[in-house]
């Protein structure tokens, strides 16, 4: 019996040992594909959301201006005509 449960106390061991092998595996997977990620993202030059978001406001305020601006100069021609 001594025999039997020293098999099983191996095989734990090595099945114990074999978890931590493929965790660290499986960080040091994670963290490689994370750099390559983050290079390629890196080289296409992407904006952020927050420089997205600063230049969709002056789009908005520009169109904005212009509108007025329109407005004004169709007001100045009308007054012109008539």
């Amino acid at each position: 019996m001594q025999t039997r449960n020293k098999i099983l106390d191996d095989f734990s061991q090595l099945m114990t040992n074999a978890m931590g092998v493929a965790q660290g595996a499986k960080t040091e997977a994670e963290t490689a594909m994370k750099g390559l990620v983050d290079r390629w993202l890196a080289d296409r030059d992407f904006v952020t959301r927050e420089e997205f978001d600063a230049v969709r406001a002056m789009a908005q305020k520009a169109r904005e201006e212009n509108m007025a601006l329109k407005a004004r100069l169709d007001a100045l021609e009308a007054a012109q005509k008539g």
